[in-house]
């Protein structure tokens, strides 16, 4: 397994902030192994917009139109 990025406190902080009034560990990690995967998946979109568009740089316009596709 690949070594995770986003921290266990914000997956709490975003579930406690959706109404949960307790939440797991496992609870925390199954959301960061799934926010991770998407976000991973989208990078991927993204980039391909950018290069696309004749640039290197990924830009808030590249992510919003792979969130879209």
């Amino acid at each position: 397994m690949s070594r995770s990025i986003l921290p266990l406190a914000a997956m709490e902080k975003l579930l406690r902030k959706a109404g949960a009034p307790r939440v797991s560990e496992d609870a925390k990690e199954a959301l960061r192994d799934i926010l991770e995967a998407y976000s991973y998946e989208l990078g991927q979109k993204a980039t391909k917009f950018s290069v696309h568009s004749g640039r290197k740089t990924v830009k808030a316009t590249d992510v919003r139109l792979a969130h879209t596709h």
